[in-house]
């Protein structure tokens, strides 16, 4: 059975007749990281130059509004076409692992190339192998770029905004198509459908029947799961991370409640709402339980329900598992100086990921 948290705040709100603030239904009148902090995020970095993945993955989706939002289709000026997209991705990165568990479902490994990222990132951002020749991190085939930000400064010289991954390029016009990960996913879902083999045209993550539940599901998915774990290890007081925090666990008990009736989140099929939860609860355990002080409970031993299908997505769907890399996820978020000076990166949970 799922499990309650109530912050002290809540339990007022309840026995005076009003909705829980715990409550993920209710939905945030505005995002969730904006709130008074004695300490900016980018003031917690060494350098406030530094363009973090905490600070880009905390905003996404919430504060940062990327810059680039073309869309792939038949008469336009991004036409689908093999071999003219390339995708640059982290291993380490939640948002990026969008992508790349949506490219493998749709099977788009041959039309849409791909390059991943080393997990280490220093005062310049994501680097290629060529700066940090991390295992499974390769250089860049297009340019020979040292860093992420070169595509981005390649496509607009004055580009101001943030240097984050994912990104899909158009290697015909050399630029950045599209960096906002939800949009990225929707144009793998459909854009390429005439070039794909049947089984993987016929593949709907984003069915026009269940669209509105999908929509609904992602809403409270980003701002209490997605973005929530962000806000609570990013927390600067005591009041802010109970809040946070509370509002995190209270998100996963609806969850639960869900998995334990349903193999999936929405229509009890495959949709991109089970995507944009595994890349969150997938890193959960192995990071944001001691990383982010999400450590009220466990998914592997306080939510059974939540296992099993993050379980069964991974060891049954190579999409999943290949997109998952744990020792990127780790190096990467332990490599954050500003909340963990040693950069000790801890050898648990054994296994990362419990079998089948």
């Amino acid at each position: 059975m799922p499990h309650q948290v109530f912050t002290q705040s809540d339990q007022q709100a309840t026995s005076q007749g009003h909705a829980s603030a715990g409550d993920p239904s209710i939905h945030l009148s505005s995002s969730p990281f904006q709130v008074n902090r004695p300490t900016s995020i980018l003031q917690l970095a060494d350098n406030p130059c530094i363009l973090s993945a905490l600070t880009t993955m905390a905003t996404q989706g919430a504060e940062l509004v990327t810059s680039y939002r073309n869309v792939i289709e038949k008469g336009g000026k991004f036409e689908p076409e093999a071999g003219r997209y390339h995708l640059y991705v982290s291993y380490a990165c939640p948002w990026a692992g969008r992508t790349l568990i949506t490219r493998k479902l749709k099977g788009l490994e041959d039309v849409i190339s791909l390059t991943i990222v080393s997990p280490r990132m220093g005062e310049k951002g994501w680097p290629f192998a060529s700066v940090d020749s991390y295992p499974s991190a390769e250089e860049d085939p297009l340019y020979g770029s040292q860093y992420i930000r070169d595509l981005y400064l390649r496509a607009d010289p004055g580009y101001a905004g943030r240097f984050s991954v994912p990104v899909l390029w158009d290697k015909k016009l050399h630029t950045v198509v599209n960096n906002e990960s939800a949009e990225i996913v929707r144009i793998f879902n459909t854009a390429f459908n005439s070039l794909l083999p049947e089984d993987k045209a016929k593949i709907d993550l984003y069915p026009p029947e269940l669209r509105a539940e999908i929509d609904e599901t992602n809403d409270w998915v980003l701002k209490y799961i997605n973005s929530g774990v962000y806000k609570t290890g990013l927390a600067a007081t005591q009041e802010e991370y109970q809040d946070a925090v509370t509002k995190v666990f209270n998100a996963l008990d609806r969850t639960e409640e869900i998995l334990e009736k349903n193999e999936y989140l929405v229509g009890n099929r495959l949709t991109e709402a089970d995507v944009r939860l595994f890349v969150t609860l997938i890193r959960f355990d192995p990071v944001y339980v001691g990383h982010f002080k999400c450590n009220i409970r466990t998914i592997r031993d306080g939510y059974p329900a939540i296992n099993k299908w993050m379980q069964k997505l991974y060891w049954t769907n190579d999409a999943f598992k290949s997109s998952t890399k744990f020792d990127h996820i780790k190096l990467h978020y332990y490599h954050e100086k500003h909340l963990n000076p040693t950069q000790i990166v801890p050898v648990g949970p054994v296994p990362d990921i419990l079998p089948l």
